[in-house]
């Protein structure tokens, strides 16, 4: 029931570079028609990076592995389900339609062969009793290297690592010693390694994967010109204040509350998050084609990495 686009199958057996996306931004990221020009940005930016997208959702039942313009249409335009999974096997069996999250995202990307996936914050520990992410126990379990920003900012950061490091997956930060703070540029959170180079990423990866150690790896890519730490300390103890008085609960928490920041922020944590998801669109292009042993763009030789602005 995983159906693998053709053109993104012929760039897979040719060895060429692959990106994942997922459709969750697109189904229940932002309004219309602006959802729709978001997915179809984060695609563009794949492929300036000289690496094949493939945008994954669930349509009539089936496990999509590279959307195609109407398949992303209907998606942006349907009232349709958020596929994790917990749900997926249901969602397919009656065949429905879905954007994927994180964690189902990873599991089609693995079971296509595609080593990387962009995103922008990924799940984690929340604050309150028992509510972590499928994120967290995806990223352990598949084999692919996920790029973002670092957990979402109404998470528990700190949680959120522990509990990575107790599922032993690798967080590598970008050109950074912390952990990424996804609205803000970084936390106080030390990171077990750091990359410079697209080559010291591909090594760790490949390292990884050699030594039979299960699961991926997590980039952790700060977001630039991001909050003020201490502002948006206070926009989240606020946003969790008024999600507990109106009784908010489950997978309508993180909506909820980043729903209170776009709104005490004036828009500007929507803005960030649109940034930091082309940047992390972008780098994981470059990553993709240094696996690949491709150049990276605008250079000569596959161990170069990006300058700093074409990276971020």
């Amino acid at each position: 029931m995983i159906d693998l686009a053709p053109h993104v199958a012929e760039a897979l057996g040719a060895g060429r570079p692959v990106v994942a996306l997922e459709s969750t931004v697109l189904t229940h990221g932002l309004p219309r028609p602006a959802n729709l020009e978001l997915a179809l940005r984060l695609e563009r930016v794949v492929a300036e990076g000289d690496a094949l997208p493939a945008t994954v959702g669930v349509v009539d039942g089936r496990l999509r592995v590279g959307l195609d313009a109407g398949e992303l249409e209907r998606l942006a335009t349907e009232a349709v389900d958020k596929a994790s999974p917990w749900n997926l096997g249901a969602i397919v069996a009656r065949a429905g339609c879905a954007g994927t999250t994180v964690a189902t995202t990873l599991h089609a990307a693995a079971a296509a062969g595609i080593e990387v996936f962009a995103t922008g914050g990924i799940g984690g520990v929340h604050r309150e009793a028992y509510d972590e992410s499928a994120d967290l126990a995806a990223l352990a379990r598949y084999p692919v290297i996920t790029v973002s920003a670092g957990p979402k900012s109404v998470l528990d950061a700190a949680a959120t690592l522990e509990r990575l490091e107790t599922l032993g997956v690798p967080v590598v930060g970008w050109r950074s010693d912390h952990l990424a703070g996804f609205h803000v540029g970084e936390t106080d959170l030390s990171l077990p390694a750091r990359a410079d180079t697209l080559d010291e990423l591909a090594a760790a990866f490949r390292a990884h994967r050699t030594l039979g150690l299960p699961g991926g790896m997590l980039v952790s890519q700060p977001v630039n010109d991001g909050i003020d730490p201490a502002t948006l300390r206070t926009w989240v103890e606020a946003a969790h204040a008024d999600a507990r008085a109106r009784g908010v609960r489950g997978k309508g928490v993180t909506p909820a509350l980043l729903a209170a920041l776009a709104e005490r922020s004036g828009g500007e944590t929507v803005a960030i998050n649109l940034r930091l998801l082309e940047a992390n669109a972008r780098l994981a292009a470059a990553v993709a084609g240094a696996l690949a042993g491709a150049p990276a763009p605008g250079t000569t030789s596959a161990s170069t990495s990006p300058s700093p602005k074409e990276a971020l």
